[in-house]
């Protein structure tokens, strides 16, 4: 029996106990962290035909439009740089009188997704590495993060040289508050630009920067350093789609009907949330993913506010690898949007604090078929 349950004097009705996240310790190799570049499993079966755009937010149907003839224009031979063919309708064609092609333009090889949280951005970044016509393993798709693992784990050359015989490289949520990584990606951007790889991405806005609204293109283009003219920015207005004419989140169940839960359903976690926090503070972010691998469900006793800005970061990795592998969430204690104080919701980080509430309330309406089934 969990210490949670022990202590509430629960009786499991199950025969075996419910898994643990304080008890896991998962080790990842580097050639996981690159056999995982592929979109996660809640965008696995997504495209352009299954993203339905808000219909007054024409910018959400003009980005699917650019997105498609983006990645039409992947296909055939590897795109070094003055290849035959050009993106977003740049080509090559015969000089008159000359019979030899002139110097293909320096247009944009990559496209940067702007828009705010919940408008469908990963899902059109997803869609268009499965638009992409190449063999899975000429593209790859990850966050800012774990690109920045990947780097960790095979050094700088190693996956300039990994990376550098890909179609197209899709990096979800590009970090803009970390100036350190920020250059060593950029770098590495650039390294796979003039190796002729096509990029796309979708970033946070700056700490600081928030007055500017929820955009962030100018900031990102910006930050990452002469790569500004590689990009076209495609700007997607539109509200979170994770609650367009939903209902509002259940409310928190008590200690008892999430303990009968994880107990109920089989390879559900049971966890004390103060212990979890604790606990992720010794794992580092590149695992939560494996930290997750297998669950069917998570279930949290006693949530209670985040005590600091570095807890709360976390958190938030947390919250978007549950929700890239559909786990649903159920829990005792506080809502989720009470979960970050005031101070961190008007701070530079608001978005990824908004991003996880989103993300944990649309995991914990998942999480509410669970105890109706009981």
């Amino acid at each position: 029996m969990s210490s949670s349950s022990a202590a509430q004097g629960i009786s499991p009705i199950a025969d075996a106990a419910p898994l643990s996240l304080c008890a896991r310790e998962p080790y990842v190799p580097a050639d996981r962290l690159v056999a995982e570049m592929v979109p996660p499993p809640r965008f696995d079966s997504v495209r352009f035909s299954t993203y339905i755009p808000d219909p007054n937010q024409p910018s959400q149907i003009e980005a699917v439009k650019i997105l498609e003839g983006f990645a039409g224009g992947l296909g055939g031979a590897h795109a070094v740089a003055g290849g035959k063919r050009g993106f977003f309708g740049f080509g090559k064609a015969k000089e008159k009188g000359r019979g030899k092609a002139p110097k293909v333009p320096a247009g944009p090889r990559g496209v940067y997704l702007d828009g705010g949280y919940g408008v469908g951005k990963t899902h059109l970044l997803a869609s268009l590495w499965h638009a992409t016509p190449a063999e899975p393993g000429l593209k790859a798709f990850g966050t800012f993060v774990e690109l920045t693992n990947l780097v960790g784990a095979l050094g700088f050359q190693q996956t300039v040289q990994t990376l550098s015989g890909h179609r197209l490289l899709c990096i979800d949520e590009f970090e803009l508050d970390d100036p350190g990584d920020t250059v060593l990606v950029s770098s590495l951007l650039r390294k796979l630009v003039d190796a002729g790889v096509a990029l796309a991405a979708t970033s946070n806005t700056l700490p600081g920067k928030l007055g500017e609204g929820r955009f962030a293109a100018v900031d990102f283009l910006r930050e990452i350093q002469g790569l500004s003219a590689h990009f076209r920015t495609l700007r997607i207005d539109g509200e979170d789609y994770r609650h367009r004419g939903l209902p509002e989140a259940p409310a928190p169940y008590s200690d008892e009907q999430v303990t009968k839960a994880a107990y109920a359903t089989e390879g559900a976690s049971l966890d004390d949330f103060p212990h979890l926090l604790e606990h992720l503070a010794r794992v580092h972010p590149s695992r939560y993913g494996a930290l997750a691998d297998g669950l069917k469900a998570v279930c949290l006793t006693d949530v209670q506010p985040i005590p600091d800005q570095s807890t709360a970061l976390r958190l938030v990795v947390l919250a978007d690898r549950l929700y890239d592998r559909e786990v649903p969430v159920l829990a005792s204690g506080l809502p989720f949007d009470q979960l970050f104080s005031e101070e961190m919701l008007n701070g530079g980080y608001r978005k990824k604090y908004f991003r996880a509430i989103s993300r944990l309330t649309a995991l914990a309406r998942d999480g509410k078929r669970i105890v109706e089934a009981l």
